[in-house]
């Protein structure tokens, strides 16, 4: 898996971490023409994930990663997650309606591209790690994440174009407490059931 791969060689490992924690600038942008190594060129991102990359894979006695396996911890990040989610689907939507003010379908597309890239270009971040597995392909098994994803696409440039008869600022309330709610309820139940399924 992919302790192996950080082992055997860490520059994979790296750049695949790159690949899922920026794939949504980068899908957006080559679906945009723009260059998809632009949003490499913040620093201050790329040095933050390469930081939080090495304390997970190599920090000592795995400390990082079994602060983040507790509950309140992942809970916490989860809900974060889902945040950012808000902001990376609106970004997407707002860039799209830029340059295309009247075109429903791009919007969706590149909000969709920029909110759930990660999981989308993951075949691809597969290969950097030297596996191939096609049948977990997003768009013809879609996870969670790229369903409601592409939903908030869809609730956000519905706003963009008038559409939707609601202020901005509301749909990102509404959509970011749904999902946040979602997510946290999902992995306190996870392992509340891991919890009580392994004390039987």
């Amino acid at each position: 898996g992919v302790l192996e791969v950080s082992r055997r060689s860490p520059f994979a490992c790296w750049f695949s971490s790159m690949l899922f924690c920026f794939g949504g600038a980068v899908l957006s942008g080559i679906m945009m023409a723009e260059p998809p190594i632009a949003p490499l060129s913040n620093s201050t991102n790329v040095l933050l994930a390469s930081l939080i990359w090495y304390l997970v894979f190599y920090c000592p006695w795995d400390l990082l990663y079994s602060c983040t396996a507790l509950l309140p911890f992942r809970l916490v990040l989860s809900g974060m997650k889902e945040v950012t989610r808000t902001w990376k689907v609106l970004g997407g939507v707002t860039q799209a309606s830029g340059k295309y003010q009247d075109s429903l379908l791009v919007m969706i597309a590149i909000g969709w591209a920029k909110g759930a890239g990660g999981g989308l270009i993951a075949n691809f971040e597969q290969l950097v790690r030297g596996v191939w597995k096609p049948e977990t392909n997003e768009l013809l098994k879609m996870s969670y994440p790229t369903k409601i994803t592409l939903m908030g696409a869809v609730l956000f440039s519905l706003q963009q174009t008038r559409y939707l008869p609601l202020q901005k600022h509301h749909l990102m309330l509404l959509y970011t407490v749904f999902n946040v709610v979602n997510k946290v309820g999902v992995t306190a139940d996870n392992d509340w059931s891991a919890l009580c399924g392994g004390s039987q």
